[in-house]
């Protein structure tokens, strides 16, 4: 194995699991968009195949062995694969999303209403990145190596969380994952954490128990992991990564069914990001791929892998949510017209209310209830002419597109603050709802005032994150 440089270079393969469309179709409207070059009215959804997009596929798992090493190559995941099991009925595994997806945002929202590494030189490293909707939590998976030997693990990857924990024996409480629980007994390379530890420091719920470091992370929706703060190796691939600070849970309780624990992606110290520090200046990207597809995608750290040719957005900071990227939102538009919203209903108060946050582990972009309506209502106006269907779940815009092989829809953007204007691909933001031909658009308002642009949205488009300079990047490229 090869010890981290200085530059970090990840790349994660990447199955999801949204729907299929015209490639071609998405990916000219949305490079398009991004480059600023035009303003495209309208595309194609191709039904047939977005349909088809939704049945699940075999998992294939290949094991190469490499010099000190292995690495994974996940495709597709279904739960049908795993031992604890999945429906093969899409309808149910949507619903069963869209109740975790509530429990998400019900969390950040009280997250922000209650206010509240070493040294590593560079070569390429990787592993896979799969759909953790097919595993049961909704979110996307990394597999990864914990400890030394390298145990290898499951983890949700989330950019608006920042410890990096796994379940540990012994196990008081752990809910169900794919593989065996870590040991840390069996790891030469498990150190705890003292008390008096300035990574200790660090913790915002920090305890002591035996001397040792305690963590303790709430989700707000129950889910919660508690245990004892450890440095230990992560293994990517053929690369070590060396004194990561992680929380070895041995109570454990949630929606992360399938994983071993999660790896924090925000903007804390404690997240991985922060841990590789000025290494890589907060800097990572990842480009989420639609389920139904056979493309990969990628999650990357470092300056080097930032992309050129991208439209840049200013990040937004806010002292009261360090852990989440806020970005600047103008407003939407819908087949290449501004809907009349105020910015002001998306901007970020100096109390810290407000704004627009970026998370991979919200499914769906909520949007303050006033903005939602007006931005639906332009939509409806535009789509008169295709057959209406009774609302679903939390989408009260719907349509019966059986029968139909291709539609004409709408383009829907979003207006940046400096200029950049992105527009979606059509399956990022009309999603099936079933095999029968129920199609939704995916947004849904929110009582709160913060805005959520989440994982469906951002589904197939290139997205960078320059930390230390503090600007997100769209683009240029289509996954």
């Amino acid at each position: 194995m090869v010890a981290l440089p200085v530059i970090v270079l990840l790349m994660l393969q990447l199955v999801s699991g949204i729907t299929a469309t015209s490639t071609t179709t998405a990916a000219s409207a949305a490079t398009a968009a991004i480059n600023n070059s035009s303003h495209p009215t309208f595309q194609h959804l191709n039904v047939k195949e977005t349909i088809a997009g939704t049945r699940i596929r075999p998992l294939e798992v290949s094991e190469d062995p490499e010099e000190g090493g292995e690495k994974w190559m996940m495709k597709v995941v279904h739960r049908d694969q795993l031992s604890f099991g999945n429906s093969d009925d899409h309808r149910h595994r949507l619903d069963g999303r869209l109740k975790r997806d509530a429990k998400r945002v019900a969390s950040l929202i009280r997250r922000l209403s209650g206010g509240g590494g070493g040294s590593y030189r560079a070569d390429d490293f990787g592993t896979d990145v799969i759909s953790g909707m097919e595993q049961g939590s909704g979110e996307y998976f990394v597999r990864i190596g914990v400890g030394s030997p390298p145990r290898s693990q499951y983890m949700v990857i989330d950019s608006g969380s920042d410890i990096v924990w796994v379940q540990c024996q012994p196990c008081t409480q752990c809910y169900h994952q794919s593989d065996p629980v870590f040991d840390p007994a069996d790891s030469a390379s498990f150190t705890g954490v003292s008390c008096s530890s300035s990574v200790c420091d660090r913790l915002e719920n920090a305890g002591c128990h035996a001397g040792r470091c305690r963590y303790e992370v709430s989700y707000g929706d129950g889910s919660y992991t508690k245990g004892t703060l450890a440095l230990e190796t992560l293994t990517f691939g053929r690369t070590m990564v060396r004194s990561v600070a992680i929380g070895c849970g041995h109570r454990n309780r949630g929606m992360f069914v399938g994983a071993a624990g999660l790896l924090g992606l925000g903007g804390g110290s404690m997240s991985f990001v922060g841990q590789l520090g000025g290494q890589t200046g907060g800097a990572f990207g990842y480009c989420l791929v639609s389920r139904g597809t056979d493309s990969s995608g990628s999650l990357v750290f470092g300056r080097e892998a930032l992309p050129a040719g991208a439209a840049w957005v200013p990040l937004v900071r806010n002292p009261r949510a360090p852990s989440f990227y806020y970005i600047g939102l103008a407003g939407l538009g819908v087949g290449g017209i501004r809907v009349p919203i105020s910015e002001e209903i998306f901007r970020l108060t100096e109390l810290g209310d407000g704004g627009v946050v970026m998370d991979t582990g919200t499914a769906v972009t909520r949007l303050p209830t006033l903005a939602y309506q007006a931005f639906r209502d332009a939509f409806l106006a535009q789509t008169a002419n295709l057959p209406r269907a009774t609302g679903v779940a939390i989408f009260d815009t719907c349509y019966d597109l059986l029968g139909f092989v291709s539609v004409r829809v709408p383009t829907v953007s979003f207006y940046f603050s400096g200029g950049p204007i992105l527009t979606l691909p059509a399956r990022n933001f009309l999603i099936p709802m079933d095999d029968a031909g129920t199609f939704c658009f995916a947004f849904a308002p929110s009582a709160s005032g913060l805005s959520i642009i989440g994982n469906i949205q951002q589904e197939g488009i290139q997205i960078s994150f320059d930390g230390a300079n503090g600007y997100v990047g769209f683009g240029p490229n289509i996954c």
